[in-house]
């Protein structure tokens, strides 16, 4: 027989298929709505129960057991969850008090989606009236008693308030609680005596407002006065000498149990006791003021005060010296005295005087003086005792008083500050003594400046005074410093000559530079020798050039000058050169520029002499030999034939020498080029020609006939021009020559160099010289004849 179950592999397979969704995890929901439901209504009376119900929708794809999480706030804060399938919660409030008011709010949230409900408000109107409970009705003054006030069925932040009213008069609020629940316990005091009446009120503190209770019952309290204030009598009196017995009863007149009493003075307790007390002591000097006597129950306080004056059988001693300001050696006087003194209350010959010094006692007198030095030095004191009537002794002490003699101010030492004085400068003064009691007045005065006073008045302290500058040292013994610490001790002085172990700098003047030696050529040694007049060694020496950058030489010497040396002078040393000074007071002097020429070695100028003679020779040469060329040049191009022909029967032959040719060729240039026999020269040259003197006997009419050589056809042509014939008169006057002579001439012209020169003959028409062609002259050709051998002068022939 089967034992298998029914339809099993139906079972399995519904099995499989629930866990193959469960195993996807996809599920498809959501909320809907949320409602919130506020019953009966959402304003209701204090004490009704509230139910509030809050329902939510979800729409969702067959889940099952889908659980909602609820919850419920009131104004925000969460007042109560819950997490169930169903899906709606109550929540009641019952009753529902004042501080459940607020504004409520649902939210619910399934899986990971949540949605809220809209707020809805409730308001509970009323408080429960307060009760009051007091556990004294009739309290004393001031005695404390406890008072409490709740409201039981209230729930909340409450606040309570406590009140007393008198029978005329508004309430006053005497205190105010604030209670973690609904009542509040307290201690409560009063003071006023009589009856009042007590009630109390409480404050509910919600988020729309404060709200106050009505008043709770009333209580009357009635205050009972409590009469437990001590009575204090001081016996013989109030007012009482040194040495007088006194005794102070306090008392409380009050048949009350458990009352302490106190004597006190200056908050110090004398004396304590139950009910009364009595207190007796011995009046002392200090023992003046108050007197307090107090009675205490419980917590309540009753005092009663009184001043008691105790007078003094003498007073306290006073210890004077004399006098105050006292120096070693000098005498000095200890002296004891009181002010106060009643005799009748003291006992004859009870009086004692001592004199103590560092509590050691010295002398048994009123008076004690002795010299002042240091082992006299300490805190002196004097004792006074007496007996009173009543055979009490009373001793008294002065105020100590500290003797210690001065130290008189020793002779003051001068020093420059820093041990360095630099004449011309401004410097510091150190006056200062080794030994003298403080403080010491230091008083300077010095040559130039005014009187300076400075006090020294703590160890360590020094008085150092500017001092204007000095340029001598010999003005340091003007210097005067005194020092005094006492007014009737006479001032010591110390003197500027312990200002001369100072070490002193003078500086240096104006250095001079001179050049050795004076005449300087090129390849000696010079020496630029810079010195000093004063000047505080050593002193460094910086020669400089002032045309180059940067110091040529420096040195420091122990003298008051230095060299520096220049090895084989060139032309580059040439220049000015200046020289600075210094030394340790740091001021620089400058001296004047000395300027070094340099002159050329002997040999040299020889060398150049020789050669600018030289160049002379060569130069005069080349010019000489230059002259006979151009000599020669001129010859050739002026040497001509001339010939002259007679208009007459007799024909005379003019011939020119070599040698007057030579003469005509050494004539200036501007003479060269013009015609022999020219109409056209200048009136000087007229005036020569006019000039001729006649001879004593007329010569016979002369003609001269001037032959030229045919024109070279490579040549300029030789102008022509027509002359008349010249005679001489019987009277010596010559006489023109028949209009049909003719005149032949050749004309000498320069070369194209010399056309300048001949420009001021060039304004005559056809006849301009610039435009003349003259063919050589053949010198050997020229002859000349004279008719008369007897007359040595040619008429009309003009000077080459």
């Amino acid at each position: 027989m089967d034992s298998r179950p029914p339809n099993l592999p139906l079972l399995l397979l519904a099995c499989l298929l629930h866990f193959w969704l469960c195993a996807r995890g996809q599920s498809f929901y959501t909320i809907d709505v949320v409602g919130l439901t506020i019953l009966p209504s959402s304003t209701v009376q204090s004490g009704t129960a509230v139910t509030l119900h809050c329902k939510v929708k979800v729409s969702h794809d067959n889940l099952p057991h889908l659980e909602h999480e609820f919850q419920l706030r009131q104004d925000d804060v969460l007042v109560y969850s819950s997490t169930t399938e169903e899906d709606s919660i109550t929540y009641e409030l019952d009753p529902a008090r004042a501080a459940d008011s607020g504004s409520y709010e649902c939210r619910v949230k399934v899986k990971d989606k949540s949605k809220a409900s809209f707020s809805n408000k409730l308001d509970v109107t009323g408080l429960q009236a307060p009760i009051l409970y007091l556990n004294k009705s009739s309290p004393y003054e001031s005695e404390e008693f406890t008072a409490a006030c709740s409201a039981p069925q209230e729930k909340g932040s409450l606040v309570f308030r406590f009140y007393q009213r008198f029978r005329t008069g508004d309430p006053e609020r005497i205190k105010q609680t604030a209670a973690t629940g609904n009542s509040s316990e307290t201690t409560l005091v009063l003071r006023r005596v009589g009856d009042s009446v007590l009630y109390c009120d409480y404050e509910v503190n919600l988020v729309s407002g404060a709200r106050r209770s009505n008043r709770s019952n009333e209580i009357t309290v009635i205050v009972k006065g409590l009469y437990i204030s001590p009575i204090m009598n001081v016996l013989p009196s109030l007012d009482v000498f040194e040495c007088d017995v006194l005794e102070v009863v306090c008392t409380v007149k009050n048949p009350l149990k458990n009352i302490d009493v106190f004597l006190t003075r200056d908050r110090r307790i004398l004396k304590q006791a139950r009910v009364s007390l009595s207190h007796r002591f011995t009046a002392q000097e200090g023992d003046s003021g108050e007197l307090v006597c107090k009675a205490e129950w419980g917590s309540v306080q009753k005092e009663t005060y009184r001043t008691i004056t105790v007078k003094e059988l003498f007073s306290k001693p006073r210890l004077t010296v004399t006098p105050t300001d006292m120096f070693e050696g000098d005498r000095f006087e200890l002296t004891c005295s009181v002010s106060i003194y009643v005799p009748e209350r003291i006992s004859n010959g009870s009086v004692r005087f001592s004199i103590y010094k560092d509590n050691v006692k010295l002398a048994n007198t009123a008076a004690y003086n002795t010299v002042a030095r240091p082992s006299r030095n300490g805190n002196y004191t004097c004792k006074v005792t007496a007996a009173s009537l009543a055979y009490c002794a009373v001793e008294k002490e002065s105020q100590a008083v500290a003797v210690e003699a001065k130290v008189p101010v020793s002779k003051p030492m001068l020093s420059v500050v820093g041990g360095t004085l630099v004449l011309g400068k401004r410097f510091q003064l150190l006056c200062h003594s080794d030994s003298g009691t403080l403080p010491i007045t230091y008083t300077l005065r010095s040559p130039a400046g005014p009187t300076q006073r400075g006090v020294v008045s703590n160890p360590g302290e020094e008085v150092i005074f500017n001092s204007s500058a000095i340029h001598k040292t010999s003005d340091l013994n003007n210097f005067l410093c005194h020092a005094t610490n006492g007014e009737n001790q006479p001032p010591m002085t110390g003197t500027g000559q312990q200002l001369l172990r100072s070490t002193i700098i003078e500086p240096v003047s104006i250095p001079v530079l001179m050049v050795l030696p004076g005449d300087v050529s090129e390849g000696q040694d010079v020496t630029l020798v810079c010195s000093v007049a004063r000047g505080t060694p050593p002193v460094r020496f910086t020669w400089f050039h002032a045309e180059r950058e940067g110091a040529l030489f420096s040195h420091t010497s122990k003298d008051l000058k230095g060299s520096y040396s220049i090895s084989n002078v060139r032309g580059e040393h040439t220049g000015q050169y200046y020289c600075v000074g210094n030394n340790p007071a740091n001021a620089t002097m400058r001296s004047l520029t000395v300027t070094i020429g340099v002159k050329l070695a002997g040999w040299k100028k020889g060398l150049i002499a020789v050669v600018v003679i030289c160049i002379l020779l060569i130069l005069v040469l080349i010019l000489i030999l230059a002259l006979k060329r151009r000599l020669l040049l001129f010859k050739r191009k002026r040497t001509g034939e001339l010939s002259v022909k007679s208009a007459s029967t007799k024909t005379e032959r003019l011939s020119l020498t070599q040698a007057e040719v030579n003469e005509a060729a050494n004539v200036t240039p501007g003479m060269i080029g013009k015609s022999v026999w020219s109409e056209h020269v200048s009136g000087s040259e007229s005036e020569d020609q006019n000039s001729v003197t006649a001879p004593e006997k007329p010569p016979e009419p002369q003609y001269a006939e001037v032959q030229t050589r045919p024109a070279d056809p490579s040549r300029a042509p030789v102008k022509k021009e027509n002359y008349g014939e010249v005679r001489n008169s019987k009277q010596g006057v010559p006489e023109e020559a028949d209009a049909q002579g003719s005149v032949e001439y050749a004309q000498l012209n320069h070369d194209k160099d010399h056309h300048g020169d001949h420009g001021d003959h060039g304004n005559h028409g056809d006849h301009s010289i610039q435009d003349d062609y003259i063919d050589e002259i053949d010198i050997d050709s020229v002859h000349i004849d004279a008719a008369d051998h007897g007359e040595g002068q040619q008429d009309g022939v003009p000077a080459c």
